[in-house]
């Protein structure tokens, strides 16, 4: 009975979780201008329009190259940071790691705000440049990295750092060699949380972006406030894609890794 239950309350979440999504990929399929009016006929003129708009275009791989740009730069820091704190004394390394926990706890709203105000009030950055969106975007994706390759970093037997450097290596080989191959899962990972975390944002993007700029997130709530049924029913397209490019990717890492372990054993 105790397992039924489990099972049950399972499949609950998972429901509670993904039935809106399947819903909204059945209805990017349709002729229906709105969810829950009918489903209507069978289209693809949801996903034409998605690439025939050149708003839409622009502003999908304006998103896509700022996700991009962005998490390179986060896992770049974020793994300096992680390999720092990890061979840091106590102190510091507690340090760091209480610093890397609040703007992962703290609200986005108040993120975005904060960096808002530091570069464009005070330091008078421009608000129509990138760079307040870019590193607002870092400052958002760049602790959840962190966060990603420390385990990894823990898990690593720390006498093989050692051991390359009595064999002779030097210690940027010793890092590029022995300790950087070893947290390529973490990395990986983290890279695809920042991407995902920086598509997704919708607060740090709002305050810190310039006014001709839109990203997937802030042009998805213009469009609902707007009358432009063709806009809105495209973005259902458009999430139905992002929803598979997400399940691909997750099933490649997967399959990846559990490749990688049936090698080691």
């Amino acid at each position: 009975m105790k397992k039924v239950i489990q099972i049950g309350w399972l499949v609950l979440v998972l429901l509670f979780i993904y039935v809106p999504v399947l819903v909204l990929a059945v209805y990017s399929f349709t002729d229906a201008t709105m969810v829950g009016a009918g489903i209507g006929g069978f289209s693809f003129d949801n996903y034409i329009n998605l690439f025939k708009n050149e708003d839409l275009r622009n502003m999908i791989f304006g998103t896509v190259l700022l996700a991009l740009v962005c998490a390179t730069i986060s896992t770049i820091l974020a793994t300096l940071g992680a390999i720092g704190t990890f061979y840091s004394k106590k102190l510091p390394k507690t340090l760091i790691n209480t610093a890397n926990q609040i703007p992962v706890v703290n609200a986005d709203i108040v993120t975005g705000f904060s960096i808002c105000i530091l570069l464009i009030v005070f330091m008078h950055v421009g608000k129509d440049t990138f760079v307040p969106l870019g590193i607002g975007h870092v400052v958002l994706t760049a602790p959840f990295v962190y966060l990603s390759i420390l385990p990894k970093l823990k898990q690593m037997d720390n006498s093989l750092y050692e051991a390359a450097l009595d064999l002779g290596a030097t210690p940027a080989q010793a890092l590029f060699k022995v300790v950087m191959p070893q947290l390529v899962p973490g990395i990986l990972s983290g890279f695809m949380l920042a991407v995902t975390l920086s598509l997704d944002d919708y607060f740090v993007t709002t305050y810190t972006k310039p006014s001709t700029f839109d990203t997937i997130s802030t042009y998805v709530v213009n469009a609902t406030k707007g009358s432009q049924t063709e806009v809105k029913t495209a973005l259902w397209a458009l999430s139905t894609l992002i929803f598979l490019i997400v399940i691909v990717a997750v099933v490649v890492m997967n399959v990846l890794g559990n490749r990688k372990k049936g090698a080691a054993k």
